[in-house]
This record gives C-alpha cells, structure tokens and sequence, in this order.
C-alpha cells in the first residue's frame, strides 16, 4: 500500500512543476520514512521509467518530425505540420514548459539526492540503480540541449529548495554539455565492473547503454562545440566497448519489430510496452480499416483482411520511398506497407508508381493481433547495437580513419543474401562523401525510430539545410526551437532563444 501512495503523492506534487522552472512553491516530493526502506527506494527506481515512457512519443517528435522522412500523403488529416515545416514563432513555440522533461528530471534528483543514503541488502543493486539514474538524467539534458541550446541546469530535488531557485536562467551549451559528460561519467563509475542488464531486462538503462550516449554526446560535442578529436577520440574508445557486453547485430533486421523479438541482443535500450498498461504511439502511423482494406500491398495482395484501427496522421516523403525503393534491401519491407488502388492486374508494383500510390502503413511497430484487435505493445528501442555500428562509422569519418568496415557491416545485414559487394559495397571517399553515405544508411536503417533528426544535427548545420527542403540558408537559427512567451512570463530568469 505505501508504494501505491508514494506513486499517487509523487504524481499530484509534480503536477506542479508542469509549468517548468516557473515560480511557484512547490510540495516536498518526500514523504515521512518512505526513503527508509529498500522498497521505497525500488518503488521509486521503477516510477523513473513510467516517467520516462509516459514522455516517449515527445523524444519521438522531437528526433524525427522535423526531418526530411515525413511530410508525403496521408490519408487522415496530418499532425504536427508545423514541425515539419518548421514552421513556428515564439508566439507558436511547440512544446511548452520544456515538453515537460523538467519533471522527470525533478524524480531523477530526489532519488540521486535519497537513494544513495539508503541501506540495500545486495550494495551493488543500490549501485546498479543509481548508475542507471545518472545515464537517465545525462539523456534528460542531452535531449534539452539538442533541442534548445542553452537551458537551465538543476540538480537539487524541488522540495529541497527555495522556490524563488526555480526562477533559473539558461546556461550556456558549454556547461549543460559539461554536465552530461559529468553524468556519464558518475554512471559509469557506479556501474564500475557490472555490465549486467537490470534482471536481465533491456527494458532499464545499463552500462551499455551509457557507453552508447556517451559515443552519441561527445561525437555531438567534438562537431558542434568545438571538442575537436579528443572528443572524438573519447567517442571510439566509449562505442567500441560495447561489443563486448552482450550485445550484436540480429541476423535478419525482420527479427527486431515483432512482439515476440523483444529479448534480441541488438537492442541496448527500449521504453517498454505492454497490453493493459500502456500502448505505444505507432497506431498514428497506420490507418483505419475503412481506407486501408480496399486497397492492395505492393506484391498485389489485398489488405481486405488487415487488422487496424488507427490512424494516418503521418506520410513518408517521396524522398523516403525513393530512398527505400530497392527490393533486395530488407529493410524496404520491414519498414513500410505500400499501398495500391489496384493489384496492377495481379502483378503487384514491384517499384513506386505514384499515380497508383494510396499511402503507406508503418510496419516496424505494429505489435500484434488479439482476437479482433490490434495491440500496440512493441518495445521501442532508444539505442540498439546498428545505431553504434554506424555511429562508430561517423567517429571514424571525423578522425580520418575509413568507415567502410562498418558502413558495409549494416549493408551486409541489410540485402543478406542478395547482397553483392560489388554493387552494394561501400568504397572510402571524401570525408563529405563518407558523411553522406553514413547518413543515408541511417536515414534507411532507423526510418520512424526517432534519430533522423538528430543526425543530421549532429552531422552539422550544412547538412540539415541541404537534406530538409522547409530549411533555407540563412534558417540556421530554426535549428533549436524557440520557447514560448507564456514560459518567459511566469520565468523571467529566461530569454528567447536567439533568432526568434
């Protein structure tokens, strides 16, 4: 019963930090003896995922709605157009109060500033916890940072603080980066030797998955904030450990997107979904049965007995079915079901045929039939073992170093059997041709996973303008996102993002 009222206690005071870093008194999080017990303490390291999944589709949109995937035809009226288009001011800013990562990092602080003072039977679990916490908390502030540049730093729980504190100015990229670096490092101390996954559970951050953003972030930090090749450096030397704990390539990328698949080795990290408690976001990426059972896949086959009752709030971009238009490339099928007005008189449509063309039906997430319905209950991978493959191809790239190894490695996996080095080998070029050619197999390999985004960011402002046909020369300043006038006035502490 105790942890049931914690949870219910947590969730009312920090409804109240809603309006990010805005001044009002908040509650204790902390309620009398609950920090007492190891149960307390457990009850609490759980509650930081619920926390984390119930932001999971932000940290989608935020990753991937303001690249070059999406933006082609629906069949439903489309979402958030404006953040394909980048289309907004500060008076229509997107995600207000910080799209709310503020609170969870507020649960983060309470446990770092509690958990640690509470005696476990097995030490190394209290251990294992907390360097899950400090990984979760770098992400925290590694995803604000890509997003807005400078953002207020706190690391102190909110009860623990005067409520005028909470009126806090931006810091400055540098020292927000400085933190995540720090946090990392705090993790991967408390992990020490154990490079185990919490009850042998993906589904909960690890070392593995600190040592992937820790490549992430300083690879972020060497391109755009001036780390230059010790950053780099730091990078390899974080991606290349990973191998060697339990983690590789699934054999067949098929194998990663049904229910059933979920305990693979490839993924690191992945906010967990389950039936009864709570569905991913992915049914937006589908359709309703009434347009989607009239109409036939690309192999001629009728949809007439499809399950679904979603909707189609988001088409994939020419660009993206272009790109993904190659029948020996798995990954074409593993990421879409084209649809078709016709069967094109049995034959199917083997390549794109646009005036045929209906629209499309995401199909890495689809989770899995029940009777008459469909259940969105896919884990939804944060990190997986492709993303540090190829991230090592891009450290590699920066340093001078041939990424072919690993650029073919996911090409490899990719066309199987089909796959002739001759015509799908990748051969070292240029450096700009070696970043294009990286980009693209991540644009093909993580399509709807919410990195597209973030990688072409983390390759550099050149790169986001020349892919995204909404950003012009001269848009730079759209980049990071603005905050909203309502977040300026209840924090004067704040100001605008520049450029807005």
């Amino acid at each position: 019963m105790k942890k049931y009222l914690y949870i219910a206690l947590i969730t009312f005071t920090l409804c109240s930090c809603e309006k990010e870093l805005e001044l009002e008194s908040p509650s204790e999080l902390t309620i009398a003896g609950f920090w007492d017990t190891e149960e307390g303490a457990r009850t609490a390291h759980t509650g930081l995922y619920a926390n984390l999944r119930s932001s999971g589709e932000n940290l989608w949109l935020l990753g991937e709605m303001r690249s070059d995937i999406w933006g082609g035809r629906t069949y439903e009226s489309a979402s958030n157009t404006n953040l394909i288009e980048s289309n907004f001011t500060e008076a229509t800013a997107p995600f207000g109060g910080w799209a709310g990562l503020y609170t969870r990092i507020h649960r983060i602080n309470d446990f770092l500033a509690n958990a640690q003072n509470v005696g476990f039977i097995n030490e190394a679990d209290k251990n294992h916890m907390i360097g899950q916490t400090y990984g979760l908390r770098a992400l925290y502030y590694y995803t604000l940072l890509k997003t807005w540049g400078e953002v207020p730093i706190i690391l102190e729980p909110v009860g623990a603080i005067d409520p005028s504190d909470l009126s806090k100015p931006r810091s400055s990229q540098e020292e927000v980066m400085n933190l995540i670096k720090s946090d990392i490092e705090a993790s991967l101390s408390a992990f020490g030797l154990d490079n185990s996954f919490w009850a042998g559970n993906r589904n909960f951050w690890s070392k593995a998955a600190t040592l992937a953003l820790k490549g992430d972030v300083h690879i972020w930090s060497g391109n755009l904030l001036g780390g230059g090749a010790s950053d780099f450096t730091t990078a390899k030397t974080a991606l290349e450990q990973i191998s060697a704990l339990e983690v590789s390539l699934a054999e067949n990328i098929s194998e990663l997107w049904g229910v059933g698949g979920e305990a693979n080795s490839e993924f690191i990290f992945a906010l967990q979904y389950k039936q009864d408690e709570a569905s991913n976001f992915y049914n937006s990426l589908t359709g309703r049965s009434t347009e989607i059972n009239p109409q036939f896949d690309d192999k001629g086959a009728s949809m007439i007995d499809f399950v679904i009752a979603g909707a189609n709030r988001y088409g994939q971009s020419e660009k993206t079915i272009l790109l993904l238009d190659d029948n020996d490339d798995s990954r074409k099928d593993a990421s879409f079901i084209r649809l078709y007005i016709d069967d094109n008189a049995g034959a199917g449509y083997p390549t794109y045929d646009e005036p045929a063309y209906f629209g499309s039906v995401f199909n890495k997430f689809l989770g899995q039939v029940i009777g008459s319905e469909r259940i969105f209950e896919n884990d939804v991978p944060v990190y997986r073992y492709a993303d540090v493959v190829l991230m090592l191809a891009e450290v590699k790239n920066l340093l001078g170093e041939d990424p072919t190894a690993e650029i073919n490695e996911i090409r490899q996996r990719a066309f199987g059997a089909n796959y002739d080095a001759a015509i799908h080998g990748y051969t070292n070029g240029s450096q700009v041709d070696n970043v294009n050619a990286i980009l693209d197999e991540r644009y093909k390999e993580f399509v709807g996973e919410g990195k597209r985004w973030w990688d072409l960011r983390r390759a550099g402002d050149s790169f986001v303008i020349d892919n995204v046909s909404f950003l012009n020369p001269g848009d730079e300043f759209k980049l990071l996102l603005p905050i909203t006038t309502d977040m300026i006035g209840r924090n004067p502490a704040l100001v605008q993002t520049p450029g807005y």
